[in-house]
């Protein structure tokens, strides 16, 4: 316990002080340009100089742009028309059409804002070097919030609180199991037994997954019927990759189980990294706005993964085919851990 008391804080605050921040930076942004102008060129070449933005592709096409924000490679996209530069410097009303990805409420209305600020100020620079009133050549922006119209930061949060609920009540009901049979000394009568020890360990888990699939059920229906959380996706994938995730999560808390030999030390444990992989998850802090080497250890963060599938399953209505990738993570991840809790679990007579 004494090592463990001694990193826990030192660990927690190096990482923590890092990761949780919420200014938001590194906002993929593509731009449609239908005008092919040295104006529309000035304005693109503004944008990708801005420490807030990386420039995600340049194209005519929108439907381009609007197929990298389904697969979640962009946040927004900025909508140049034709005859931009012509209706500029002609002090005509020119249009901008801003689309974001408000699925992250909070990060969709600081990236319009942040676009709208350099929309603004290079209107204010080209009407001054051309001598005209800035009124008269203003630049109007139409802006657009996809999947979540309103900005509800709700939409955003609840999806995240139901990864929180599943996990910490799987993670910790597992962690303490067989290490709470040691402490009452109940686990030699088990060992005498002639079941084997994958037996044993799925006879442990089996009553866990069972009240972790029914608290998923619960905190979904809440979700859906009191926050009004749209569910434009398919419930039964959802629930698929709940199953799955509460193994992997559930083979932690007993790797955890069959490491210790007190229920506090197991409580310590889980706890220290849960609330390591709950803040470097992308919950609260977008993970592209961490440094580059915590975004690496982001990979590692099962939490990671079931935030980003369910928010993409309930509000974006994506199908397998875009959560394959986090699926496949999680299943081997899975698999490995679970192998690890029935290798290290020392059944002896």
């Amino acid at each position: 316990m004494k090592p463990l008391l001694i990193a826990m804080p030192i660990i927690q605050l190096a990482i923590l002080s890092y990761t949780a921040d919420f200014t938001v930076r590194n906002i993929n942004i593509f731009v449609q340009d239908q005008d092919h102008s040295v104006l529309s060129q000035k304005l693109i070449n503004k944008i990708s100089a801005s420490d807030n933005f990386i420039l995600n592709g340049v194209s005519a096409s929108y439907d381009e742009g609007f197929d990298k924000i389904q697969k979640n490679k962009i946040d927004v996209i900025l909508s140049i028309p034709e005859h931009f530069n012509r209706d500029f410097n002609s002090g005509r009303h020119t249009s901008l059409f801003i689309a974001a990805d408000a699925i992250n409420s909070n990060k969709a209305g600081i990236s319009i804002n942040y676009l709208q600020n350099i929309i603004k100020d290079f209107s204010s620079e080209q009407a001054a070097k051309k001598g005209m009133i800035e009124i008269r050549s203003g630049i109007e922006v139409v802006k657009r919030n996809w999947y979540n119209p309103a900005l509800n930061y709700k939409f955003f949060m609840v999806p995240g609180i139901m990864v929180l609920l599943v996990t910490m009540i799987a993670l910790f009901l597992s962690g303490m199991n067989i290490v709470r049979e040691k402490e009452i000394g109940t686990i030699e009568q088990l060992n005498v037994t002639p079941i084997k020890k994958y037996q044993f360990i799925i006879g442990k888990l089996l009553p866990f997954l069972i009240i972790g699939i029914f608290e998923f059920t619960i905190g979904l229906a809440v979700a859906l019927w009191w926050f009004k959380v749209p569910m434009l996706g398919s419930i039964t994938l959802l629930y698929l990759f709940t199953f799955v995730y509460l193994i992997l999560i559930l083979g932690i808390g007993m790797f955890i189980s069959t490491i210790t030999e007190t229920q506090q030390q197991a409580l310590f444990i889980a706890w220290f990294f849960s609330v390591i992989f709950i803040l470097m998850s992308g919950l609260f802090t977008p993970i592209e706005s961490m440094p580059v080497w915590a975004q690496k250890l982001t990979l590692f963060n099962p939490i990671r993964y079931y935030v980003e599938v369910i928010r993409l399953v309930m509000l974006k209505g994506s199908s397998f085919i875009s959560i394959k990738l986090n699926f496949a993570i999680i299943t081997f991840a899975a698999l490995l851990v679970n192998m690890l809790a029935i290798l290290n679990y020392r059944k002896t007579a």
